[in-house]
């Protein structure tokens, strides 16, 4: 299993270095990243997988949310399952 985590925000030094910290704490293993710095805005894509979780789902994307509160950041986190089902036609 695994989740879509995006970050859009202000850039500032560290943002991927919080947000990853964040999944490692949470056992989510960062497989793919992607990153953009349009101007001042950032922009990042992260693929994580979730399938050996220390907790749940719900407490991971709640932890992110949160996490980019503190940073200014927006920080969404979607399941693969929810993903793959807006975009299946």
């Amino acid at each position: 299993m695994r989740a879509v985590v995006t970050v859009i925000g202000k850039d500032t030094v560290g943002i991927l270095a919080k947000v990853s910290t964040k999944c490692a704490e949470y056992n989510a293993n960062v497989e793919e990243v992607t990153q953009s710095i349009l101007q001042e805005l950032f922009a990042m894509i992260m693929v994580v997988d979730i399938s050996k979780l220390n907790k749940d789902f719900a407490s991971l994307s709640d932890a992110l949310s949160e996490l980019g509160d503190t940073m200014g950041v927006k920080i969404h986190t979607m399941h693969e399952d929810i993903f793959n089902c807006m975009h299946h036609i």
